[in-house]
């Protein structure tokens, strides 16, 4: 059930770009535009941490949940599907931080 829950999320909030603001917040993120985005996922971001500050797991899952659905609206506003992602992280799987760091800079 959970295994693809990224996927059928990203299929509704793609659905949900010609939905009607005054009746989808999503709708809504997506007109405000990218710096509307982006400050929910800080804003969210930020949640996050003060969740993982308090210690209280249930906060750190909740708030959690609304960093990755921010991130994943970004995603969609951006035209990335989450398996982008997925793949990416699958590509690092196995590799140090360190040598996955290391390639970063000698790509760029």
């Amino acid at each position: 059930m959970n295994e693809d829950i990224l996927s059928r999320l990203a299929d509704t909030l793609e659905a949900r770009r010609g939905a009607d603001p005054a009746t989808s917040y999503v709708a809504k993120l997506y007109a405000k535009g990218l710096d509307a985005i982006l400050k929910k996922v800080a804003e969210e971001a930020a949640e996050t941490i003060m969740a993982a500050k308090d210690g209280v797991a249930d906060k750190v899952v909740y708030e959690t949940a609304d960093l990755w659905f921010h991130s994943l609206v970004l995603l969609a506003q951006q035209g990335i599907r989450p398996e982008a992602v997925l793949n990416e992280l699958a590509r690092r799987e196995g590799l140090s931080g360190l040598v996955e760091k290391a390639n970063r800079k000698e790509g760029a």
